[in-house]
């Protein structure tokens, strides 16, 4: 069985740690670690509002904290998609990037001192676990996704207002072409 979800959330807050502190003692690595830190971001940001956040607002009582959260997620990747359009190499990108690190850590400080520990005391061993299986399982389903790019639900919402057929089965990509508009018709 999965580790539960709060010891996982918490295992990608170091890692995205880890990844900024090497992204400012080696300015260098910048180009490098930007994708890598982005696709995890999303991932873990994703994933947290589909499957982790509706437990903390609906079984834990978090739901002011959940909905602070999502306010700092969607703060982060408006981060994300400027510092994605920068020059890595300019003093804007300097600046944004640790306007955008300076809120992660701030949204990691928050989290993990009201909504994780609200989790783990409202919640039993058991349900912690299948949260995070169903947590790993959402990030897994999100990685590669970009900021600013629209989720797999926002996706599938649109197919299925287009009746596109077996839309519930298909990949974000997939779904991504299915509701691509015909250019023959033009």
């Amino acid at each position: 069985m999965a580790p539960d979800v709060v010891d996982l959330i918490m295992a990608d807050h170091r890692e995205v740690e880890r990844l900024f502190d090497k992204m400012r003692e080696d300015p260098e690595s910048r180009p490098m670690l930007l994708p890598t830190v982005t696709t995890l971001l999303i991932a873990h940001s994703r994933a947290e509002e589909a499957e982790v956040y509706p437990a903390a607002r609906n079984e834990a009582g978090e739901a002011d904290e959940v909905a602070h959260s999502q306010e700092e997620h969607a703060e982060a990747e408006e981060l994300l998609v400027k510092l994605k359009q920068m020059d890595v190499s300019s003093a804007d990108f300097d600046s944004t990037l640790d306007e955008l690190i300076e809120a992660i850590l701030h949204h990691v400080e928050e989290e993990e001192e009201s909504v994780l520990p609200g989790l783990r005391t409202s919640l039993s061993p058991e349900r912690l676990k299948e949260l995070g299986e169903a947590f790993v399982e959402a990030r897994a389903e999100h990685m590669g996704e970009q900021p600013g790019e629209a989720t797999r639900e926002e996706l599938l919402i649109a197919a299925r207002n287009a009746q596109v057929e077996g839309a519930s089965s298909m990949s974000r990509d997939e779904l991504q072409e299915a509701i691509k508009p015909d250019d023959s018709d033009s």
